[in-house]
């Protein structure tokens, strides 16, 4: 009798550990979803569902315990204290990014180690998702020649402390792996995007941002852009993310991974592209003084993510961000209602 595969996701909550979910269940794993709040626009599919705060040790044990009394075949840790741009680069909230989402890495590497001691096994394996953020801040000064390459990260030079705490994780998972021989798998995401993501009150990413100020604007109307609008990023559609992804955890590679799109575009282009899916003109009027920004310049570098796993995005950025607009506009519109 073959067992079912069971899989843990960890901030199922959120945007991406949402998508997650859906996934793996199609896929034909038991899963159980955690976090601290239920999925904002679209009720969960998980097998079982815990509202739980994973910066607590006590009683952890049990979240992470599959049906049976064993140990999860698969965990996706996902639960971060995160934002966009407005929220990680004001400084305002650096303690408790840093305190928050270190104390959940610890606590599920730890409560993993000692799983597996008692039950004399060593199944589990462990995604994280990190950040390009973790990436020096002087490879990303030039907008139109980033570099974020791996083996770029040192010396390390991150440019904000979300970023020095991904990078810190990183290191922490990495030598679970070491020393625990937990199998580890780390993905460094670069602005994941889509349907079912944060699109306003201050956290969102710049295509849900875009996409927000775009259907709110009249015709001809403005549309406000932090900065000169130049520094540039690359944006991946949250399928694409999932796909590669999934890809990384069944692989045999244990050293991280980027995981983002190679199209490189200027958030002015971005604002303008968005205008265009939705069929309007826009005015854009640059906020030189008062916006938080980030690096100029940060773009996906594939090649060894395509190296390792043989697999390669193919989703234009324009094909995202259209499905993306449709969604936020119909949120716009069921909110004014």
């Amino acid at each position: 009798m073959v067992m079912q595969k069971t899989a843990l996701v960890l901030g199922a909550g959120g945007f991406i550990g949402h998508h997650m979910v859906k996934r793996l269940q199609v896929e034909g794993f038991w899963v159980r979803g955690v976090d601290l709040k239920d999925p904002e626009y679209e009720k969960t599919t998980a097998d079982s569902f815990q509202i739980f705060d994973l910066r607590n040790h006590y009683g952890l044990n049990q979240i992470m315990m599959a049906p049976g009394g064993q140990t999860f075949d698969q965990i996706y840790q996902f639960a971060a204290d995160m934002g966009g741009a407005g929220y990680v680069f004001t400084g305002t909230h650096d303690a408790d990014i840093m305190h928050n989402s270190a104390m959940v890495n610890l606590n599920v590497a730890d409560v993993q180690n000692k799983l597996n001691k008692v039950l004399g096994v060593n199944k589990t394996r462990i995604f994280y998702s990190s950040s390009a953020c973790m990436y020096p801040e002087r490879n990303q000064l030039d907008p139109d020649n980033p570099n974020c390459r791996e083996d770029s990260a040192y010396p390390a030079d991150p440019d904000s402390e979300y970023g020095w705490e991904k990078l810190v994780s990183e290191r922490f998972y990495l030598a679970a792996s070491r020393n625990w021989g937990i199998p580890i798998r780390i993905a460094r995401y670069h602005n994941i995007f889509g349907p079912l993501g944060t699109w306003d009150g201050g956290r969102e990413k710049s295509p849900a941002a875009m996409c927000r100020k775009v259907a709110l604007a009249q015709d001809g109307g403005e549309v406000i852009i932090w900065g000169d609008g130049e520094q540039t990023r690359s944006f991946l559609y949250i399928d694409e993310c999932i796909e590669a992804t999934r890809r990384l955890m069944d692989s045999d590679c244990t050293e991280p991974l980027n995981i983002g799109s190679e199209e490189m575009i200027s958030i002015n282009n971005l604002a303008l592209m968005a205008a265009d899916i939705a069929g309007k003109k826009i005015i854009l009027v640059h906020d030189l003084k008062e916006a938080a920004l980030g690096v100029r310049g940060r773009n996906s570098d594939n090649t060894l993510y395509s190296e390792k796993i043989g697999w390669a995005v193919s989703a234009p950025l324009r094909d995202g961000l259209t499905e993306t607009y449709k969604w936020i506009s119909e949120q716009i519109r069921l909110s004014a209602n």
